[in-house]
């Protein structure tokens, strides 16, 4: 179900020397020094975060920098790191979660998937307690599609088990074929070049979800009082959200359709280049050559803000979940 690292996935289709590319320590260590005086919070995801071997000393630069950190992984290493992530002080553990053991696992497409991340995110809750810790704070995402949606339940219970503060449901992010290409006709002639991580998103048909059934049961869990929050995002009203799953033509009502991204987040990848927008496949340059800041301001950065500005959004935008976080 995941457009990067899924079955159809763009990343698998990337070279060996592509996807084995990293920053060094020193590297990162400059990109630090150059937002430091914005206090930005730096999310570090991938991939799995925690396969960068000097991933501990990354998060204490940001801790000394004065920085909040944030992490998402996958959680099958938390249990080898634990002693690291408590002391190091990360803010946030985000653990992808799809659902109960056996789906989870199978997803993963990898036995021992859960009970490896459970085990791990249970060391890392004994340990703050014995150390007296509020750090880091463990929050739960779950992409909600077709193996899932009919044991959000479970998937909750697992969330309470581990003492998570807060599970976010996400709506299942896609698109169909034609509208990747009407995006690609629009962004090849502001930018001339076409969006391909898009393509791993593309679907021949809709998913195969019972829409009537997801809604009843995302107002039944809105409904009850738990120890642990829950939410849905983008938060849809329910005419949305069967819209969404229903038709690959989609726009919110309830939403402002216009996208802020560019002027708030910013990506980084392994191999220096920055982008605006993680999808888009449009880098405004690369850190290995110029700053951070020089990068942030430079022309092709203010030219790409300048043509979102005036286009708003782009069609596959309908499907980001950017769009909806500003």
């Amino acid at each position: 179900m995941c457009g990067q690292w899924g079955e159809g996935g763009t990343s698998k289709r990337m070279t060996p020397e592509k996807l084995k590319s990293e920053l060094t320590l020193k590297e990162i260590g400059e990109i630090i020094n150059s937002v430091r005086p914005f206090k930005p919070t730096i999310t570090l995801f991938g991939g799995e975060p925690l396969l960068y071997k000097e991933w501990d000393k990354v998060v204490s630069s940001i801790k000394r920098a004065g920085m909040r950190c944030n992490m998402i992984t996958n959680g099958t290493l938390l249990e080898k790191n634990a002693v690291s992530i408590v002391n190091c002080g990360i803010d946030e553990i985000i653990f992808s979660l799809d659902g109960p053991r056996d789906i989870h696992d199978e997803i993963r497409n990898a036995v021992g998937t859960f009970d490896r991340a459970y085990k791990g995110l249970k060391l890392v809750r004994d340990l703050k307690e014995e150390t007296a810790s509020r750090k880091p704070v463990i929050n739960i995402s779950s992409t909600i599609f077709e193996a899932n949606y009919k044991h959000l339940d479970e998937i909750i219970t697992v969330a309470e088990e581990l003492q998570a503060s807060t599970i976010t449901f996400h709506h299942l992010i896609f698109l169909d074929r034609e509208m990747y290409n009407q995006h690609n006709d629009l962004f090849s002639n502001h930018f001339g070049l076409r969006c391909e991580d898009w393509g791993g998103f593309v679907r021949e048909s809709l998913p195969d979800i019972d829409v009537d059934y997801l809604i009843q049961k995302i107002t039944e869990l809105n409904s009850k009082r738990r120890n642990i929050d829950v939410s849905f995002y983008p938060n849809f009203t329910h005419e949305e959200i069967k819209k969404y799953y229903t038709e690959f033509v989609f726009n919110s009502s309830s939403y402002r359709k216009r996208c802020l991204s560019p002027w708030m987040v910013s990506y980084i990848f392994p191999d220096g280049s920055v982008r605006p927008c993680q999808s888009q496949n449009f880098s405004a340059g690369n850190v290995k050559e110029d700053s951070f800041r020089t990068i942030w301001n430079n022309k092709a950065y203010k030219r790409y803000r300048k043509i979102t500005k005036e286009t708003l959004t782009y069609p596959a935008c309908s499907r980001c979940t950017e769009l909806y976080r500003f």
